[in-house]
């Protein structure tokens, strides 16, 4: 079925909010599985070494858009149905990635996002009283189907691996981690061909 690409009317609340963008790749095949929407922010405090992204690190540079704007553009793109939040650091703008993450799933779109941040600790920062990015955090992590969590560890970079650099980095399937109450970790969907009896 053909999707409608006309860019909708989106709720002001979520589409007004700024975003800060190191770049916007449209058609990734590198940041999860399939044709993919990359949106990389801009800004990180990790500062891993050997990031591949090093200009994504400083919070004040790339370019400050709509979270609307954004969306209107991947909408546009007729070829994707899947996006990857990547950077940069997109839990460092988690309201403005929680509203476009909102924006993507309730039009049907699958949400990948990487951050350095381990998952567990994210989900410490959702329920914290005292941390002002709290209720962002949790949005961010309800509106992502994959969390690639954890810093690039150079040591630990392996040419092998897919869709991560390290191998302390884990593919997280976060519906499933939040009902579980644990890490359950992401795979791949099987598909079995069954043999025609003709062969």
């Amino acid at each position: 079925m053909k999707r409608d690409t006309t860019p909708r009317d989106t709720a002001p609340r979520d589409a007004d909010i700024p975003i800060r963008l190191f770049g916007l790749v449209p058609d990734s095949i590198v940041d999860g599985p399939g044709l993919r929407y990359a949106v990389f922010v801009q800004g990180c405090s990790h500062a891993c070494p050997g990031c591949h992204n090093p200009e994504s690190q400083p919070p004040g540079e790339g370019e400050l858009r709509r979270v609307g704007e954004v969306y209107d553009d991947i909408r546009r793109n007729g070829l994707v149905h899947a996006v990857t939040l990547s950077g940069g650091e997109p839990f460092e703008q988690p309201a403005a990635c929680a509203a476009l993450a909102r924006l993507l799933r309730a039009d049907g779109y699958g949400v990948w996002a990487y951050t350095g941040y381990l998952y567990e600790d994210l989900l410490r920062r959702a329920s914290a009283d005292d941390d002002e990015h709290a209720v962002h955090i949790e949005a961010l992590l309800r509106s992502t189907d994959v969390l690639v969590d954890g810093p690039y560890v150079e040591a630990r970079h392996s040419w092998e691996l897919k869709w991560r650099g390290s191998t302390n980095q884990r593919l997280i399937d976060v519906p499933r981690s939040l009902e579980a109450g644990e890490v359950v970790i992401w795979q791949p969907p099987t598909f079995e061909i069954e043999r025609p009896p003709s062969w």
